[in-house]
């Protein structure tokens, strides 16, 4: 079987939520969040975990209020674990459920320090740092690495504590 950008088989709502991830990208956040949202009705509070995680993961960017963010980040963290490597290997053949956890706290993290809450913040922190051994040594990994160190940095820089 050809392989398809590294996935196991194509799967129709993964593309379509990547096309969402495309435009809000391409800065249509609007419209980003409306397909989300008409995506996230069709997939239901109870459908498939893997869908649910990428959607909530992204939609979460698309919020305007920091709370709003932090709900849609909390639906990823629910979904997650619920995940199973196997679910993951028909979507990407060398991902596993634990390499989803260190960007999922950062984002937890990061939305706790947006709305005041410094040791929450810190706690989410602390479970990315636990998590992020899963990563691989690549951009992606990198990037989620230099983010935990950046927003360690901004909240030992000072900030109100829960």
């Amino acid at each position: 079987m050809a392989e398809h950008q590294g996935t196991a088989a194509p799967d129709a709502v993964m593309t379509r939520i990547g096309q969402v991830i495309m435009l809000h990208r391409g800065g249509d956040r609007e419209e980003a969040r409306s397909r989300f949202l008409d995506l996230w009705a069709e997939i239901g509070e109870d459908g498939d975990p893997l869908h649910r995680c990428m959607l909530a993961h992204h939609m979460a960017d698309t919020q305007d209020d920091p709370a709003d963010e932090l709900a849609w980040d909390l639906r990823a963290l629910s979904a997650a674990e619920e995940l199973t490597d196997g679910r993951i290997a028909e979507h990407h053949h060398s991902l596993q459920a634990r390499a989803f956890y260190p960007s999922l706290h950062l984002n937890l993290a990061a939305d706790h320090m947006r709305l005041g809450r410094a040791d929450t913040a810190r706690a989410h922190l602390r479970l990315a740092r636990e998590t992020v051994g899963a990563l691989a040594d690549d951009d992606y990994g990198d990037g989620i690495r230099s983010a935990l160190t950046r927003l360690e940095g901004q909240l030992d820089g000072g900030g109100p504590s829960d």
